[in-house]
């Protein structure tokens, strides 16, 4: 892989947003998309509270490098109001990522999300020479998956009561994009 963990990500420019590493006054626009409990059943951790957003934004603003055991988090900003957070995580595969993503239920409709995440996905294959990227899913996270579907990815695997999250086992998918399936469909033009 190309990106130099030294390196600061970059930021990435689309039509409608913005996209770059967190900063520390992007706290109250995360509290407003993670205390959410609808935005939070399919995620690993409850809704945030008053109590508790300093520590988990805190724990989103220390992860801003691909490190080989890190993670980075990306801001989705639009009108300068964080919309959404991408995170990307190394895995144990050469030149293989995992992605995740949250953001605002109020820009649903809109294609935030295909227009930020296909961006990122883009500069990670054509600047980084990522190999293979995939998300890893509760399978009852039909939007997740739609979104997924719409980037171009495959659903590769659906395991069955493979996870224990808040109190039950649930399902689980995964969604995968390679490199050079990615970059013959018109998401690199």
């Amino acid at each position: 892989m190309k990106y130099n963990n030294a390196e600061m990500f970059p930021e990435i420019k689309t039509e409608r947003l913005l996209i770059r590493p967190f900063k520390e006054d992007d706290l109250e626009d995360l509290y407003g998309i993670y205390m959410d409990e609808k935005t939070c059943r399919y995620l690993l951790h409850d809704a945030w509270n008053k109590d508790n957003k300093h520590q988990h934004f805190q724990k989103i603003l220390n992860n801003d490098s691909l490190s080989e055991k890190g993670k980075l988090n990306l801001a989705c900003v639009k009108d300068d109001k964080v919309i959404g957070n991408i995170s990307i995580m190394k895995t144990d595969m050469k030149d293989t990522l995992e992605i995740g993503y949250v953001f605002d239920p109020a820009c649903r409709g809109l294609s935030y999300s295909d227009e930020a995440l296909k961006a990122v996905i883009a500069y990670l294959f054509r600047e980084c020479g990522v190999h293979r990227i995939f998300a890893n899913m509760d399978a009852r996270n039909s939007a997740s998956a739609a979104l997924c579907e719409r980037l171009g990815m495959r659903k590769e695997a659906h395991f069955i009561k493979d996870y224990w999250n808040k109190g039950e086992w649930t399902d689980s998918c995964i969604y995968a994009v390679l490199a050079d399936e990615f970059c013959k469909t018109d998401h690199l033009s």
